[in-house]
């Protein structure tokens, strides 16, 4: 139930001053402050308009500070939300994981980052945190998916009356509202004035040059990061200190595992190639590696992917490499002793709920039509993969095979195996499909197959993605074919 927008004390002192929101800044008037005063050193004179002071939005909670501690009376009207009196309607004791994330959280002045396992409950965090703080919340997913499972348990815990929608077809802001990063990043500059805590879930997307906005634009004194792998190849998760607040809390998969976990296993399989594809694949590769040194390209470099694709347009040799680069990517990944492992598998857990995990759509689409198996991607219609779920996680469906689309943010309590037959080089890519198996689910044991073509770049990927606590031990062995 909402109050009404509530100011802060006013502080009566030698002079006044008006702080405004202004798209996705902050105002500070007039231009000259009172004699022996300074402007906090956030703000900077806009030859625009006069010389009046502007600031980022995210600076809000330290120039309110300082502008009282200066003895100013503020005159508070960027502050455009409100105190709310919420009370949780399912009231239930934390796990212990819980109730530490939240008191580091409250301890660092309600700034920070959290980063819990997928399937520890970091959601749960984020509404004892939304009910402690009680103001007018935004929530940020990655997803339409994500959005709406947010709107569903907020409504579900505060009542559907204060839940809106921003995206997705939706335009509804309310009390508390739950927006992607895509439409965050565009309707910040307008209603950034209008939340004072902001949940970033899933915040190793903020710090992209685009989404890091919807958190500059934003006045929200109070922040909360979610994520299970906040690290970036980048470097920018860096800049979550500055956008959200510090790590303030973090526990991995191996301290969870068995307790609020499921027990797992890892294991890594290698298959190798047919003479016929091992001759295919390396003459592929010569071309391929041919024109990259003879064009310069070092492609472990930050920019030699988009070097090797721009110079791959511009000549016939270009081209030839291109297509030689996803001839020898494509017998690696669907090489014949690769689906014939796949085949063992899928017998060998007939009795248990199967995920298979691919790199791309058209291995996705060609594992579903040899084992008529429903496929996921992001061409997929949103009720087709809403019924594919849910009648997974019911039971009515052994196994899915999906390319990228459920490597974050969705629920899977069923899967009990999950099945790489190929990814990227991606740390967090890994540990995200590791945790779709890890939901505790009954007394389910989880397993994790990820299957490798032997003297392929697929070796080096995998020991690249590998680099985390939770394959500290792997399972390691060999499937000939």
């Amino acid at each position: 139930m909402c109050c009404g927008s509530m100011r802060l004390p006013v502080v009566r002192g030698p002079g006044k001053v008006r702080l405004t929101f202004d798209q996705g800044t902050l105002l500070l008037d007039p231009p000259e402050l009172p004699e022996g005063v300074e402007a906090p050193d956030c703000f900077r004179a806009d030859p625009r308009l006069g010389g009046r002071r502007r600031a980022p939005a995210i600076q809000y909670r330290r120039a309110l500070a300082s502008l009282i501690r200066a003895g100013l009376e503020v005159d508070d009207q960027a502050r455009g939300y409100e105190e709310l009196e919420l009370e949780l309607r399912i009231d239930r004791e934390p796990f212990p994981h819980q109730a530490e994330a939240l008191e580091a959280w409250l301890a660092a002045r309600k700034r920070g980052v959290v980063v819990l396992p997928t399937g520890a409950g970091k959601s749960h965090v984020a509404i004892m945190a939304i009910a402690q703080t009680s103001r007018s919340t935004l929530i940020v997913a990655p997803t339409i998916d994500l959005m709406t499972q947010w709107m569903n348990l907020l409504s579900t815990q505060f009542g559907e009356a204060l839940v809106g929608g921003l995206g997705g077809g939706l335009n509804d802001v309310r009390a508390l509202t739950v927006t992607t990063y895509d439409s965050a990043y565009l309707h910040m500059p307008r209603l950034g004035g209008r939340f004072g805590l902001i949940v970033f879930d899933e915040c190793h997307h903020l710090p992209g040059p685009s989404y890091a906005q919807a958190a500059e634009c934003a006045i929200a004194p109070f922040r909360l990061g979610l994520s299970a792998t906040p690290e970036r190849n980048d470097g920018r998760h860096l800049t979550l200190d500055h956008l959200i607040g510090p790590r303030v809390y973090e526990r991995g998969i191996r301290d969870m595992s068995g307790r609020y976990l499921a027990d797992y296993e890892v294991a890594r399989m290698r298959v190798h190639l047919t003479p016929e594809e091992r001759a295919e694949h390396d003459r592929c590769r010569g071309l391929y590696r041919q024109f990259i040194v003879a064009s310069q390209i070092r492609i472990s470099s930050p920019q030699g992917w988009s070097r090797f694709i721009q110079e791959s347009s511009r000549s016939r040799a270009g081209r030839r490499a291109w297509l030689a680069w996803r001839e020898q990517k494509r017998i690696a990944l669907q090489c014949a002793a690769k689906m014939s492992l796949l085949n063992d598998l899928i017998w060998q857990h007939r009795e248990d709920s199967v995920i298979v995990f691919t790199a791309d759509n058209d291995t996705v689409y060609e594992i579903s039509r040899r084992h008529l198996m429903p496929a996921i991607t992001h061409q997929t219609p949103t009720e087709e993969r809403r019924w594919i779920l849910q009648a997974f996680n019911e039971g009515r469906l052994p196994a899915v095979v999906t390319s990228k689309v459920l490597n974050e943010g969705v629920d899977m309590p069923a899967a009990r195996v999950g099945i790489v037959l190929s990814g990227s080089g991606s740390v967090r890519e890994h540990v995200q499909r590791l945790g779709r198996i890890l939901r505790r689910h009954g007394d389910k044991e989880a397993v994790l197959y990820e299957v490798i073509t032997a003297g392929t770049s697929e070796e080096h990927i995998s020991d690249r993605r590998r680099e985390h606590h939770a394959y500290d031990r792997p399972e390691d062995s060999n499937a000939d074919g």
